[in-house]
């Protein structure tokens, strides 16, 4: 990445307590002195043109408070990918990243780790770099939750989310 923290600094500020940012400088035609910075992509993350480069609004914001890019992935601690507060940032591993994620899109029953098995409810984890891990068969599905939680905290820590 070619941009320099000077560079970053002379262009645009940013909030850290809001998480936005806002041009200093004319930048193109559509970027006026106080406006606020980028739009928001498909994906839902906040996308910022540098000098022809487009570059994620929470990695900008790390280079900005910290003065270097971070060397792991960023995750938004309460999963809004706009919110981009310095505070709601943290680097994480793939693995930490993906546990602090919701339960998956096709789940009818909507808990993380949770499956339907016949007639009972099986609870699952994939640790970092293993195969799944049975937890246990249930007989509901908040049974079964609960177990996958604990052992989502006993492996993520910090990084395990519940829903």
């Amino acid at each position: 990445m070619d941009l320099t923290l000077a560079r970053l600094k002379e262009i645009l500020e940013y909030d850290p307590e809001t998480g936005v940012f806002r041009w200093k400088k004319q930048s193109g035609s559509r970027a006026h002195p106080g406006m606020t910075a980028g739009a928001t992509a498909k994906n839902g993350y906040r996308l910022i043109g540098v000098d022809g480069t487009r570059y994620y609004a929470h990695r900008l914001a790390w280079f900005y408070v910290y003065g270097k890019w971070p060397t792991l992935h960023l995750d938004h601690i309460n999963r809004v990918q706009t919110d981009n507060r310095i505070a709601n940032l943290r680097e994480a591993t793939v693995s930490q990243n993906m546990a602090n994620r919701l339960a998956q899109k096709n789940s009818t029953h909507g808990l993380k780790g949770v499956s339907k098995n016949r007639n009972r409810w099986t609870a699952r984890i994939k640790p970092p770099g293993q195969k799944y891990i049975h937890i246990g068969t249930f007989d509901t599905p908040l049974e079964a939750h609960a177990a996958y939680c604990a052992k989502a905290s006993e492996i993520y820590g910090a990084f395990a989310r519940a829903a």
